[in-house]
């Protein structure tokens, strides 16, 4: 043992300031806080956007846009993705829950089967909603289509 790797015994170093506990600790008084203000006061905690009683960003610029509450959104799956699923899987039914299983929808999504792509197999589609050019695809090979 030599001076240059003398350390303390394990546990007796404290890494934690113990506030609050007197002057004597040089972190009494005030215990770190500093002198008056919102900060210096038990309970404070600050609120999001608040910039020291200057009127925040979110009301200095002006509002825009418009949501509507009524929006009913789809996931959007082209008949190409149902095509290389039923090559992978030898399907000839579509259920949302197939597609659950495959990974190309979440449980809760409504989905809409859109005519992207090229369909060659036979399909029976189970869907919330189907754009026109889809159907067309779908039918023209005597699949059916129809809607949850």
């Amino acid at each position: 043992m030599e001076l240059n790797n003398l350390q303390p015994a394990s546990g007796s170093v404290k890494t934690r300031k113990r506030i609050g506990r007197g002057q004597g600790s040089g972190k009494g008084g005030t215990s770190t806080r500093g002198h008056k203000g919102a900060k210096s006061r038990s309970g404070y905690s600050r609120k999001i956007g608040f910039e020291g009683g200057q009127m925040p960003l979110q009301r200095r610029l002006p509002k825009f846009g418009f949501k509507n509450v009524n929006r009913v959104e789809y996931k959007g799956i082209n008949i190409s993705s149902l095509q290389t699923l039923a090559e992978s899987k030898n399907l000839s039914e579509i259920t949302p829950a197939v597609l659950v299983e495959a990974g190309l929808a979440s449980k809760n999504d409504l989905i809409k089967i859109l005519g992207n792509g090229e369909l060659k197999a036979k399909l029976n589609v189970k869907a919330s909603a189907f754009s026109k050019s889809a159907v067309e695809a779908i039918e023209k090979l005597q699949g059916t289509v129809e809607k949850i």
